[in-house]
């Protein structure tokens, strides 16, 4: 299978190629990817960068050039439902927190969408069957183009989601893209702070101190389970 993972920054980045097997560098139209294996999978590992706007635009750019069968988002999320640090997260769900096309339409629907997209029913049930069920959920991922650190944020984001268990800034644009472009897509995120708990900016700062292995660990257990 052909699989394209994507991460957001270029640490995310740094810490994936620890798990790619004769990795090739190359650039695709101004993103820079690595291609190379994770067992039987041939795979492009980009970052999509930060933001709705840069995830889609590097999605649709690696969809096109690299045409790969499933799209992987694997990096961090704020914890907003009871998830705590260090925590996995396959969204079986994604949505924007921060989009409204006006009256008739639904909060987090994009022109043309509906509001809650559907990640890959084949990953995410490999992921309940393979990942340690004590500590990985599966949920709702609210995305929009803002770093989410108060509590008031958190209170908006659940008055539209209330099911909302993370917040990020890419995975719904991600998705979006893939749906469009006829690609399955997974999200696998890992709890790097919690948002409106009053120290959340410093805990991202910190858990970068540790690298989240468990994140990468579970994308190559479902790859290893994917045909």
């Amino acid at each position: 299978m052909k699989i394209a993972l994507l991460a957001a920054m270029d640490k995310e980045v740094a810490l994936l190629k620890n798990i790619i097997a004769d990795g090739m560098e190359m650039e695709i139209d101004g993103v820079k990817a690595l291609r190379g294996r994770i067992g039987v999978h041939d795979v492009l590992l980009a970052k999509c960068g930060i933001g709705k706007v840069n995830a889609a635009l590097n999605t649709y750019k690696v969809i096109r050039a690299f045409k790969p069968d499933l799209v992987i988002n694997s990096g961090v999320a704020g914890g907003e439902g009871g998830l705590r640090i260090g925590e996995l997260l396959v969204a079986g769900e994604v949505a924007y927190h921060d989009v409204w096309c006006g009256p008739g339409t639904d909060p987090g629907a994009a022109d043309g969408y509906n509001a809650i997209l559907i990640p890959s029913q084949k990953v995410l049930q490999i992921a309940k069957e393979n990942l340690d069920s004590q500590t990985t959920s599966f949920g709702l991922i609210a995305t929009g183009d803002c770093f989410i650190s108060k509590a008031e944020e958190i209170s908006r984001i659940k008055a539209i989601f209330p099911h909302a268990e993370a917040v990020d800034m890419e995975s719904a644009a991600i998705g979006q893209t893939c749906i469009s472009e006829g690609v399955e897509f997974a999200i696998i995120r890992v709890v790097s702070d919690t948002p409106g708990e009053g120290e959340n900016v410093a805990q991202y700062k910190n858990f970068w101190s540790e690298a989240p292995a468990k994140t990468f660990a579970a994308v190559r257990q479902i790859l290893s389970r994917l045909d």
